[in-house]
Protein backbone atom coordinates (compact mmCIF):
# COMPACT_ATOMS: atom_id res chain seq x y z
CA UNK A 1 0.00 0.00 0.00
CA UNK A 2 1.51 3.09 -1.03
CA UNK A 3 1.46 6.31 1.57
CA UNK A 4 0.95 9.86 0.70
CA UNK A 5 4.33 12.35 1.32
CA UNK A 6 4.86 12.70 4.80
CA UNK A 7 6.31 16.79 4.85
CA UNK A 8 7.15 16.35 7.63
CA UNK A 9 9.72 13.38 7.45
CA UNK A 10 13.02 14.41 6.17
CA UNK A 11 14.11 10.63 5.12
CA UNK A 12 11.87 10.85 2.47
CA UNK A 13 13.55 11.20 -0.94
CA UNK A 14 10.49 11.43 -2.79
CA UNK A 15 10.27 15.51 -1.07
CA UNK A 16 14.14 16.04 -1.99
CA UNK A 17 15.23 17.56 -5.09
CA UNK A 18 16.23 16.17 -7.71
CA UNK A 19 20.44 16.26 -7.94
CA UNK A 20 22.31 16.50 -11.29
CA UNK A 21 24.38 13.83 -12.04
CA UNK A 22 28.41 13.94 -10.41
CA UNK A 23 31.16 13.41 -12.46
CA UNK A 24 33.30 10.01 -12.12
CA UNK A 25 36.19 9.81 -10.00
CA UNK A 26 34.82 12.86 -7.84
CA UNK A 27 35.62 15.59 -10.48
CA UNK A 28 33.42 18.47 -10.59
CA UNK A 29 31.69 19.29 -13.85
CA UNK A 30 33.14 22.59 -14.74
CA UNK A 31 30.37 24.81 -16.20
CA UNK A 32 30.43 26.20 -19.43
CA UNK A 33 31.74 30.07 -19.27
CA UNK A 34 28.32 31.85 -19.34
CA UNK A 35 27.74 34.05 -22.27
CA UNK A 36 26.90 37.98 -21.62
CA UNK A 37 28.44 41.01 -19.67
CA UNK A 38 29.57 41.91 -23.24
CA UNK A 39 33.00 39.36 -23.19
CA UNK A 40 32.08 38.17 -27.27
CA UNK A 41 32.41 34.36 -26.97
CA UNK A 42 35.36 32.48 -28.80
CA UNK A 43 34.58 30.66 -32.28
CA UNK A 44 34.52 26.42 -32.37
CA UNK A 45 37.23 25.53 -34.39
CA UNK A 46 34.54 22.79 -35.68
CA UNK A 47 33.59 23.55 -39.30
CA UNK A 48 30.20 22.24 -38.73
CA UNK A 49 29.39 25.09 -36.81
CA UNK A 50 29.98 27.24 -40.21
CA UNK A 51 32.87 28.99 -39.11
CA UNK A 52 35.77 29.04 -42.59
CA UNK A 53 38.41 27.18 -42.11
CA UNK A 54 41.99 27.64 -43.73
CA UNK A 55 42.45 26.07 -47.16
CA UNK A 56 45.02 23.55 -47.50
CA UNK A 57 47.51 24.20 -50.30
CA UNK A 58 46.49 23.90 -53.82
CA UNK A 59 48.41 21.26 -54.82
CA UNK A 60 48.48 20.73 -58.63
CA UNK A 61 46.01 23.15 -59.25
CA UNK A 62 46.44 25.61 -61.99
CA UNK A 63 46.88 29.52 -60.82
CA UNK A 64 43.44 30.23 -63.26
CA UNK A 65 41.48 27.99 -60.55
CA UNK A 66 42.65 28.83 -57.41
CA UNK A 67 40.36 31.58 -56.99
CA UNK A 68 36.87 29.66 -57.79
CA UNK A 69 38.45 27.05 -55.17
CA UNK A 70 39.31 29.89 -52.51
CA UNK A 71 42.74 28.77 -52.46
CA UNK A 72 45.40 31.49 -51.26
CA UNK A 73 48.96 30.98 -51.84
CA UNK A 74 51.54 32.87 -49.87
CA UNK A 75 54.01 34.85 -51.19
CA UNK A 76 57.29 33.12 -52.50
CA UNK A 77 55.99 29.33 -52.14
CA UNK A 78 55.79 26.69 -54.91
CA UNK A 79 52.39 25.41 -55.70
CA UNK A 80 53.43 21.89 -55.86
CA UNK A 81 56.39 22.11 -58.26
CA UNK A 82 53.76 22.40 -61.08
CA UNK A 83 55.68 25.19 -62.74
CA UNK A 84 54.06 28.07 -60.77
CA UNK A 85 55.35 30.53 -57.98
CA UNK A 86 53.37 33.41 -56.34
CA UNK A 87 55.33 36.98 -55.58
CA UNK A 88 54.58 39.49 -53.91
CA UNK A 89 53.46 42.46 -56.08
CA UNK A 90 53.19 40.13 -59.46
CA UNK A 91 50.80 37.26 -58.03
CA UNK A 92 51.00 34.03 -59.16
CA UNK A 93 53.58 33.99 -62.40
CA UNK A 94 54.96 31.02 -64.35
CA UNK A 95 58.84 29.91 -63.80
CA UNK A 96 60.69 29.45 -67.18
CA UNK A 97 61.81 26.59 -68.25
CA UNK A 98 65.15 25.45 -69.02
CA UNK A 99 64.13 24.99 -73.05
CA UNK A 100 63.39 28.66 -73.27
CA UNK A 101 66.28 30.26 -71.13
CA UNK A 102 68.55 27.72 -73.57
CA UNK A 103 66.88 29.50 -76.56
CA UNK A 104 66.87 33.17 -74.64
CA UNK A 105 70.95 32.42 -74.17
CA UNK A 106 71.21 31.27 -77.68
CA UNK A 107 70.06 34.41 -78.84
CA UNK A 108 71.90 36.44 -77.05
CA UNK A 109 75.12 34.96 -78.35
CA UNK A 110 74.34 35.24 -81.65
CA UNK A 111 73.37 39.12 -80.53
CA UNK A 112 76.90 39.29 -78.63
CA UNK A 113 78.82 37.62 -81.87
CA UNK A 114 77.40 39.93 -84.23
CA UNK A 115 78.93 43.09 -82.39
CA UNK A 116 82.05 40.82 -82.19
CA UNK A 117 82.41 40.13 -85.31
CA UNK A 118 82.31 43.80 -86.04
CA UNK A 119 84.62 44.89 -84.06
CA UNK A 120 86.50 42.16 -85.13
CA UNK A 121 86.17 43.31 -88.49
CA UNK A 122 87.01 46.88 -87.48
CA UNK A 123 90.09 45.78 -85.79
CA UNK A 124 91.52 43.51 -88.27
CA UNK A 125 90.95 46.77 -91.24
CA UNK A 126 93.24 48.57 -89.16
CA UNK A 127 95.54 46.05 -88.49
CA UNK A 128 96.08 45.24 -91.97
CA UNK A 129 96.44 49.32 -92.39
CA UNK A 130 99.54 49.54 -90.51
CA UNK A 131 100.88 46.53 -91.63
CA UNK A 132 100.59 47.83 -95.49
CA UNK A 133 102.72 50.80 -94.06
CA UNK A 134 105.60 49.08 -93.11
CA UNK A 135 108.46 48.86 -95.73
CA UNK A 136 110.69 46.00 -96.51
CA UNK A 137 114.02 46.71 -94.06
CA UNK A 138 116.37 44.51 -96.57
CA UNK A 139 116.63 47.25 -99.53
CA UNK A 140 118.77 49.86 -97.41
CA UNK A 141 121.89 48.98 -95.81
CA UNK A 142 122.56 48.17 -92.20
CA UNK A 143 123.41 51.42 -89.85
CA UNK A 144 122.07 53.86 -92.49
CA UNK A 145 119.69 56.82 -91.76
CA UNK A 146 116.88 54.97 -94.10
CA UNK A 147 117.63 51.23 -92.39
CA UNK A 148 117.04 52.69 -89.06
CA UNK A 149 113.74 54.56 -90.10
CA UNK A 150 112.52 51.67 -91.64
CA UNK A 151 113.32 49.82 -88.13
CA UNK A 152 111.70 52.38 -86.20
CA UNK A 153 108.52 52.15 -88.79
CA UNK A 154 108.00 48.65 -88.06
CA UNK A 155 108.73 48.78 -84.32
CA UNK A 156 106.04 51.69 -83.96
CA UNK A 157 103.30 49.44 -86.55
CA UNK A 158 104.00 46.44 -84.52
CA UNK A 159 103.39 48.44 -81.35
CA UNK A 160 100.00 49.32 -83.14
CA UNK A 161 99.11 46.17 -83.92
CA UNK A 162 99.27 45.16 -80.30
CA UNK A 163 97.46 48.09 -79.06
CA UNK A 164 94.64 47.75 -81.65
CA UNK A 165 94.27 44.18 -80.20
CA UNK A 166 93.97 45.15 -76.74
CA UNK A 167 91.29 47.86 -77.30
CA UNK A 168 89.52 45.24 -79.33
CA UNK A 169 89.48 43.03 -76.15
CA UNK A 170 88.61 45.86 -73.98
CA UNK A 171 85.87 47.17 -76.07
CA UNK A 172 84.33 43.43 -76.34
CA UNK A 173 84.78 42.77 -72.17
CA UNK A 174 83.24 46.27 -71.58
CA UNK A 175 80.30 45.48 -73.99
CA UNK A 176 79.75 41.72 -72.67
CA UNK A 177 79.41 43.42 -68.90
CA UNK A 178 77.51 46.35 -69.71
CA UNK A 179 75.02 44.25 -72.20
CA UNK A 180 74.52 41.71 -69.48
CA UNK A 181 74.91 43.37 -66.29
CA UNK A 182 72.91 46.60 -66.82
CA UNK A 183 70.02 44.95 -69.34
CA UNK A 184 69.43 42.59 -66.18
CA UNK A 185 69.58 45.25 -63.95
CA UNK A 186 67.02 47.80 -65.24
CA UNK A 187 65.37 45.90 -67.58
CA UNK A 188 65.12 42.93 -66.27
CA UNK A 189 66.01 41.25 -69.01
CA UNK A 190 68.65 40.71 -72.21
CA UNK A 191 67.68 40.85 -75.79
CA UNK A 192 67.35 36.66 -76.13
CA UNK A 193 65.11 36.94 -72.89
CA UNK A 194 62.65 39.45 -74.21
CA UNK A 195 62.44 37.33 -77.46
CA UNK A 196 61.68 34.58 -75.52
CA UNK A 197 59.38 36.66 -73.09
CA UNK A 198 61.52 36.17 -69.90
CA UNK A 199 62.09 38.50 -67.06
CA UNK A 200 64.61 38.31 -64.21
CA UNK A 201 63.05 39.50 -61.17
CA UNK A 202 64.15 39.59 -57.24
CA UNK A 203 62.04 37.22 -55.71
CA UNK A 204 61.45 39.17 -52.11
CA UNK A 205 59.06 41.96 -54.29
CA UNK A 206 59.19 41.16 -58.25
CA UNK A 207 61.01 44.13 -58.60
CA UNK A 208 63.92 44.23 -61.22
CA UNK A 209 67.29 42.93 -59.62
CA UNK A 210 69.17 46.54 -59.62
CA UNK A 211 73.17 47.33 -59.99
CA UNK A 212 74.05 45.33 -57.02
CA UNK A 213 71.66 41.92 -57.90
CA UNK A 214 72.49 42.40 -61.97
CA UNK A 215 76.37 42.53 -61.21
CA UNK A 216 76.34 38.98 -58.50
CA UNK A 217 73.96 37.33 -61.04
CA UNK A 218 76.54 38.59 -63.73
CA UNK A 219 79.78 38.12 -62.48
CA UNK A 220 79.55 34.27 -60.72
CA UNK A 221 79.67 32.87 -64.26
CA UNK A 222 82.43 35.00 -65.46
CA UNK A 223 84.10 33.75 -62.03
CA UNK A 224 83.71 30.18 -63.39
CA UNK A 225 84.60 30.56 -66.56
CA UNK A 226 88.58 30.70 -65.58
CA UNK A 227 88.62 27.06 -64.97
CA UNK A 228 88.44 26.19 -68.54
CA UNK A 229 85.10 27.31 -68.65
CA UNK A 230 83.99 24.57 -66.70
CA UNK A 231 82.76 26.62 -63.72
CA UNK A 232 80.53 28.62 -65.89
CA UNK A 233 79.20 25.74 -67.84
CA UNK A 234 78.21 24.56 -64.05
CA UNK A 235 76.77 27.35 -63.28
CA UNK A 236 74.52 27.33 -66.03
CA UNK A 237 73.11 23.58 -65.63
CA UNK A 238 73.26 24.02 -61.97
CA UNK A 239 69.07 25.16 -61.95
CA UNK A 240 68.83 21.64 -63.15
CA UNK A 241 70.22 20.60 -59.52
CA UNK A 242 67.24 22.84 -57.57
CA UNK A 243 65.12 20.63 -56.00
CA UNK A 244 62.91 23.50 -54.76
CA UNK A 245 60.89 23.40 -58.46
CA UNK A 246 62.32 27.03 -58.75
CA UNK A 247 64.84 26.42 -61.73
CA UNK A 248 67.30 28.56 -59.78
CA UNK A 249 70.75 28.86 -60.38
CA UNK A 250 73.82 29.19 -57.92
CA UNK A 251 74.04 32.87 -59.30
CA UNK A 252 70.30 32.96 -59.01
CA UNK A 253 70.47 32.22 -55.23
CA UNK A 254 73.54 34.33 -55.02
CA UNK A 255 71.56 37.35 -56.12
CA UNK A 256 67.74 36.40 -55.13
CA UNK A 257 66.59 36.01 -58.21
CA UNK A 258 64.10 33.82 -60.38
CA UNK A 259 63.55 33.78 -64.45
CA UNK A 260 59.78 33.93 -64.85
CA UNK A 261 57.80 33.78 -68.34
CA UNK A 262 55.99 36.91 -68.66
Amino acid sequence: MSYPPDPNNPYDKSQQPQQPPQQAYGYPQQAPPAAGYGYPQQPPADPGYGYPQQQPPAYGVPPQQQAAYGYQPMPGTIQANNGYINIAHLGTVKIASMGQRFLARLIDGLAVGAVIALVMALGLAGTLGLVKETDDCTQYSYGTISYNDCIQQQTDAAAGIVATMMIMVGVLAVFNLLYEWLMVAFVGATLGKMAMGLRVVKESNGQTPGLGGGFIRFIIPIVGAFLCYIGALLVYLSPFFDNSGKLQGWHDRAAGTLVIKK
